[in-house]
C-alpha cells in the first residue's frame, strides 16, 4: 500500500447498560448512527481507508455499514480487550506503512481538526504513538496520563490499577491514538493481560513503545467532550444535547 492514512474504529464490545437490542454503536445521535459520525470525522481528517472491528451482532454492525466504500471490516469473536480488538486489523493493515488512527465507534463527538491535529503531531514529529489527552475534574473510571518531570510522557494507567497518587491527575486518556501503522503492530505482539481485567490493553502499547526507547507523545488536542462515550441512554441523551448546541 501505498503511504497513506488509515483508521481503526472499534465497535466490537456488547453494552448491557444500553438495556436495548440494538448494537451499541449504531444508536442515533441527532439523525446519524454514533459510528457514522465518527466516520464522517476521520474522512475530514483525511483518513482514506476505514477498518471497523466488529464482534457483538457483527453482522447487523456490517450490514448498516457495507454501503461505505472505503470500509472494511475485521471480527473479534471473543472480546478480551481494546489492544486484542486492534490486533484483529493487522491482515488488513499489517502492510500498511503510514500513519493509523485508532478510535472508538460510540464517540459521536470528535472533530475531524481535532483528529488532524493528532495526525500532524505524529506526522511532524516521526512519533510512533501520539496519545490524544483532555483535562477534566471529572476524572472517575479514566485512564490518567503519567508524565515526568519535564511533562514527558510516561505511560497510561487505567482508573482501577491506579495508585492514590495517580488518581488526583486531571488529565485523561480520550481513547484517541495516532500510530505508526508498523509501530503499532509491533507492540501489539508485546501486549500482556498483566491487569485487574486481565485484558490486553491497547493503552500499554504507547508505554510499550517507550520503553524501546520510540518517541512517543501526549497531546491535549481534544476537549473533555470529544471523549464522551456513550454507555447508556442517559449518556446518549447528554451528547445529542452537545451536539444540538454546537450546530
Amino acid at each position: 500500500m501505498a503511504r497513506s492514512t488509515v483508521a481503526i474504529i472499534l465497535a466490537a464490545g456488547k453494552s448491557t447498560r444500553m438495556k436495548s437490542e440494538t448494537p451499541k454503536v449504531l444508536h442515533e445521535v441527532c439523525g446519524k448512527s454514533m459510528i457514522d459520525h465518527v466516520l464522517d470525522a476521520v474522512r475530514g481528517a483525511g483518513v482514506e481507508k476505514i477498518v471497523v472491528i466488529v464482534g457483538h451482532k457483527a453482522d447487523i454492525v456490517k450490514a448498516a455499514l457495507e454501503h461505505h466504500a472505503d470500509v472494511e471490516f475485521a471480527l473479534q469473536a471473543e472480546q478480551k480487550g481494546t489492544g486484542h480488538a486492534v490486533m484483529m486489523a493487522e491482515d488488513a493493515l499489517g502492510q500498511h506503512e503510514g500513519s493509523v488512527l485508532v478510535l472508538a465507534g460510540d464517540t459521536p463527538l470528535l472533530r475531524a481538526e481535532s483528529l488532524k491535529g493528532l495526525l500532524d503531531e505524529q506526522q511532524q514529529n516521526n512519533a510512533a504513538c501520539v496519545v490524544g489527552t483532555a483535562v477534566t475534574e471529572n476524572n472517575a473510571g479514566l485512564g490518567r496520563i503519567v508524565r515526568d518531570a519535564d511533562g514527558n510522557f510516561l505511560r497510561i494507567v487505567e482508573h482501577k490499577d491506579a495508585s492514590p497518587e495517580e488518581l488526583e491527575i486531571q488529565e485523561i486518556n480520550t481513547g484517541c491514538f495516532a500510530f505508526d501503522t508498523q509501530d503499532l503492530f509491533s507492540a501489539l505482539k508485546q501486549l500482556r493481560p498483566e491487569n485487574q481485567q486481565a485484558e490486553y490493553y491497547l493503552t500499554d502499547c504507547a508505554e510499550i513503545l517507550r520503553n524501546s526507547g520510540k518517541p512517543v507523545r501526549a497531546a491535549n488536542s481534544l476537549s473533555i467532550e470529544e471523549a464522551m462515550g456513550v454507555n447508556t441512554q442517559e449518556q446518549l441523551a447528554e451528547v445529542a444535547e452537545v451536539m444540538k448546541a454546537r450546530a
